[in-house]
């Protein structure tokens, strides 16, 4: 057990937020949490093939995956601290997390036959999963917590599927005051079709996890020579039970348009019951806490690494998920603090 202290664990967060890691640029990001890691006295520390930062705790056969990404949504908002609130792009999704892993992992006692991997998983903002992915195919945990912003006193059980769709359409022009319709307008037509569609699937659902859920991510129109375009990336958020495949069946061929499907991840829900969870549970209560589960409608590196490895898996970790990705993105060091003694505590029980 290596003695990490409250100020020690604040200034690696500080300092992990102040490196900018979008998706693909996470490489200066990495090498800094490997130095912290070898530093702190981790048995093993290194950057691996897929360039994610990788530190091991313990030289046991049974192992315990703290699966957190290291990249960040694009834009870098002011890195600064507000008296015991942290801003900064990451400081919430999900360098946070991913810190109260590392400064956790350093501090407790394992039993002898338990080891802690701790990953900074690269390109999980990117749709990609590229480091997720490269992590499930060389690695057979016992059990696996993925690092997401949940609160500290609430446990991530689910994340609703995905599939995103390029659509496009070109073909020739007319004037504007003519009865064909523009290119612009082909493309809301469309989109409007796709909603009302989501609407009928959802008429008789009540619960938002179980919804089908449409969005417009990007809409674009240009003229090409003598044909106009339209272009339009639409994403599918999928409940339990409807795969993706089924979901493509929605977007119906139009005259001149092309349709292209990409990052199709099925929901996936994890077992309310398993011992992880039950040792969470007890956990958040000994530091003070009422433990809550919560079931989400994004999708997080549980979509991959839940199905890849079967074993008990939640996600779990400091902030507030509704400020992801937003210029007011800030994390409170109080609740990241109480966050690695429920860690602590999870890693010193399994």
């Amino acid at each position: 057990m290596t003695t990490i202290s409250p100020g020690a664990a604040e200034e690696l967060l500080r300092e992990l937020v102040a490196i900018a890691s979008p998706s693909r640029e996470e490489a200066e990001a990495a090498a800094f949490l490997v130095q912290w890691m070898r530093a702190a006295g981790y048995d093993e520390a290194f950057v691996d093939e897929a360039g994610n930062a990788v530190g091991v705790v313990g030289t046991g056969e049974s192992d315990l995956i703290l699966l957190g990404h290291i990249d960040t949504f694009r834009g870098f908002p002011p890195v600064q601290v507000k008296g015991r609130l942290l801003y900064g792009r990451g400081s919430v999704d999900a360098k946070g997390p991913l810190a109260a892993f590392a400064v956790a992992a350093g501090r407790a006692r394992l039993r002898d036959d338990a080891r802690v991997i701790v990953v900074g998983a690269v390109e999980e903002e990117a749709a990609t999963s590229k480091g997720a992915r490269h992590i499930v195919a060389n690695y057979r945990p016992a059990c696996c917590v993925i690092g997401e912003p949940s609160r500290w006193d609430r446990i991530t059980l689910g994340y609703k599927g995905r599939l995103l769709a390029d659509w496009r359409w070109e073909g020739g022009l007319a004037h504007s005051a003519g009865a064909a319709p523009s290119p612009a307008e082909r493309a809301v037509d469309y989109w409007l079709h796709l909603q009302s569609r989501a609407e009928e699937h959802n008429r008789t659902i009540d619960s938002i996890f179980a919804r089908l859920d449409v969005s417009l991510r990007d809409v674009r129109t240009y003229q090409d020579g003598v044909n106009g375009v339209a272009e339009m990336t639409i994403g599918f958020r999928l409940p339990p039970g409807l795969d993706p495949s089924e979901a493509a069946e929605m977007l119906e061929t139009v005259e001149g348009a092309t349709i292209r499907t990409r990052c199709a991840e099925r929901a996936y829900t994890a077992d309310k019951n398993s011992a992880l969870s039950r040792v969470f549970r007890r956990a958040i209560r000994a530091s003070g806490g009422s433990p809550r589960f919560l079931y989400k409608t994004g999708t997080s590196d549980m979509n991959i690494a839940g199905p890849g490895w079967g074993c008990p898996i939640v996600a779990y970790g400091p902030g507030d998920s509704a400020l992801d990705h937003t210029p007011d993105e800030h994390i409170n060091l109080d609740e990241y603090l109480l966050a690695i003694d429920v860690l602590t505590t999870v890693l010193e029980t399994l």
